[in-house]
């Protein structure tokens, strides 16, 4: 006979189901859990953003130690998916883990390109139409990403175009292949949960 303290039933998602009548708390965990995982994710977009705006960004640099440096930017930022997948399949919320990861992977990458154009434009101000700040090197990357295209900001030269349509490329890799790949990560994480909900 079950006890009356044990009336939830496993999630597949990894969030409990509310209980019946008379017994809410596990809903309020689900809840907790939730506004837990935001948070952290909206913590993390925070120190990138500060980060970006306060570490000083060396001006005095080569073409090619900038291509190097956004390279191996890139290169953690893959790892980072790599590695955020596998914590995804192993979670057991699957999906507030894939929310949390993704909260951090854009960011990331916005950041990286941002940082790499007000490098290229502070050494050269005429590689785009205007000289940029650190807020305008951000807009542009978001611009880039969002595939919005103004057209207030545009490279002028032919490293600064190769380099933007690298980002449009990643972009595109990001949107399609990468979500794609974490929605995989979720289902396969809710399939071990389903099997084995209490991990064992």
């Amino acid at each position: 006979m079950t006890e009356r303290g044990d009336q939830s039933t496993p999630d597949p998602a990894g969030l409990s189901t509310p209980d019946p009548p008379g017994a809410p708390a596990s809903s309020h965990v689900s809840r907790w859990r939730i506004a837990a995982a935001v948070a952290r994710a909206l913590a993390t977009t925070t120190v990138l953003l500060a980060l970006y705006f306060l570490l000083p960004l060396d001006a005095d640099t080569t073409d090619a130690s900038v291509v190097v440096k956004l390279g191996l930017g890139v290169a953690v930022f893959a790892g980072m998916v790599a590695w955020n997948l596998r914590g995804i399949v192993s979670s057991d919320n699957p999906g507030l883990k894939a929310f949390e990861s993704l909260f951090v992977a854009v960011p990331l990458l916005l950041v990286l390109f941002a940082a790499t154009y007000f490098v290229i434009s502070s050494a050269d101000d005429s590689t785009f139409s205007e000289p940029l700040t650190r807020a305008g090197a951000l807009y542009f990357s978001v611009t880039v990403f969002s595939t919005v295209g103004f057209g207030d900001i545009h490279p002028k030269t032919d490293p600064t175009r190769l380099l933007v349509s690298a980002q449009v490329i990643l972009d595109l890799v990001v949107l399609g292949v990468g979500v794609r790949v974490i929605a995989e990560a979720v289902q396969r994480g809710r399939s071990r949960l389903a099997a084995d909900p209490r991990g064992s």
